[in-house]
């Protein structure tokens, strides 16, 4: 393939991502069916991707998805009613489900006034499915990845996320969910579980928490994609703010996160002249107009105590007072286990590691901790800035025994190496 039809490819890759939340919306908006519209949106991104990179794009390629997925939805429609017909011979029937198909065929797709892929978003964030469910139909649905795409993202088969997939569809279509936005005091929540999955999605890619790679960067691009949707569409909120902001300016340092053979690298260890400045510059504007506008939330927090990192030319020379005053308004706001821990990093660095074991200690009594790999590697890293090696060493082997991210787990061995 040449440079050219490579570029092409990669545009109408792009393309389609963007319209297939609104292809779907349209359909679902007017069958209900998420479902079978959803089936058949996937048909035409299939159609589209090899006839617009031989042909070029539509005049109107959103108006060309929809026509095409509706008479997918329109021939499976026909299908499942001759089925019925075979099987119970119910030709009255047959006829009244032909006639309302062909005048739903007639109908001119127009774009909806305002943009329907948040209403997509809050039902894929529905509250009947568990949070891993949300994420995968989330992904297919709003995000436009493949199943395949999703499966090995996250190292399970395809044939597990198909069925999971299916089951979060199957689930929402028996709660009776409609197509529309929840009343406005349900709004606020089940906003809250969108930013929930968004930032869930953004930490996988960030990082991985299992197999070889120790980032997937198609992931935190998709969960900084659909963020910016949403905070296109609630430009005033705070909290979308926030954590548009946090994932900015975290992925900000992706670029010196890999090293050359694809080794993880600490953020004492990163060249930060790597670093990404328009992301961080994005990310310290955003955040700092959301602080000054609204209450403070969790996003909101984390996103500053990472600008502080990202505005600091070294790890000596950040301001960690600032940083651990940071924390202890999260802690106050956000009843994560991690929130301490993180916490107990930035006390080692303001008043020593001592006082930060004690912190980190305590932790191994909360059970959401105590056997996390990450709660050892804190300690490993505060025992060894203590000068307790063999008790660092120790803690090292441990934490990279339990960790499930082949990168980590390498990074850990060779911290414990080194003490050896």
């Amino acid at each position: 393939m040449s440079s050219v039809d490579r570029a092409t490819a990669r545009r109408v890759e792009d393309l389609l991502r963007e319209l297939a939340p609104q292809v779907l919306a349209s359909l679902v908006r007017r069958t209900g069916r998420f479902d079978d519209s959803e089936d058949a949106v996937q048909l035409a991104l299939v159609a589209a991707s090899t006839e617009w990179v031989e042909r070029g794009i539509p005049d109107n390629p959103r108006g060309w998805l929809v026509a095409v997925a509706r008479r997918r939805l329109i021939d499976q429609t026909r299908s499942e009613v001759a089925r019925r017909q075979r099987e119970e011979g119910v030709s009255q029937a047959a006829t009244a489900g032909r006639d309302s198909i062909d005048e739903a065929d007639d109908v001119v797709d127009e774009p909806p006034a305002h943009d329907d892929s948040l209403i997509l978003l809050v039902l894929c964030c529905h509250p009947s499915l568990t949070p891993p469910s949300q994420i995968a139909l989330t992904l297919r649905a709003v995000g436009g990845l493949t199943t395949a795409e999703i499966a090995g993202a996250f190292f399970v088969p395809e044939a597990t996320m198909a069925q999971r997939i299916s089951r979060a569809k199957e689930r929402i279509r028996s709660s009776g969910a409609r197509f529309e936005l929840p009343a406005p005091a349900e709004l606020d929540d089940r906003l809250r579980a969108v930013l929930h999955v968004l930032y869930l999605i953004f930490t996988e890619g960030h990082a991985s928490t299992s197999g070889p790679d120790v980032v997937r960067a198609d992931l935190s691009a998709e969960a900084i994609r659909l963020t910016r949707l949403v905070r296109r569409l609630r430009p005033d909120d705070t909290e979308v703010a926030g954590l548009l902001a946090l994932m900015l300016l975290t992925d900000a340092r992706r670029p010196a996160r890999v090293g050359s053979a694809g080794e993880l690298v600490p953020l004492a260890d990163q060249d930060r002249a790597r670093w990404d400045r328009a992301l961080i510059d994005e990310g310290v504007a955003l955040i700092t107009d959301a602080l000054a506008d609204g209450p403070v939330g969790a996003y909101q927090l984390q996103a500053a105590i990472n600008a502080v990192h990202d505005e600091a030319p070294s790890t000596d020379d950040t301001d960690w007072l600032e940083i651990l005053g940071l924390y202890d308004l999260l802690a106050r706001v956000d009843p994560s286990p991690m929130v301490p821990l993180n916490r107990a990093i930035a006390v080692g660095k303001v008043f020593g590691p001592e006082p930060a074991l004690a912190i980190v200690d305590a932790l191994a009594e909360d059970p959401r901790l105590a056997e996390n790999h990450r709660r050892y590697a804190v300690r490993a890293h505060l025992l060894e800035d203590a000068g307790r090696r063999d008790e660092a060493r120790a803690a090292y082997v441990e934490a990279a025994r339990r960790s499930t991210s082949l990168p980590e787990r390498r990074h850990l061995e060779g911290r414990a190496h080194r003490l050896s």
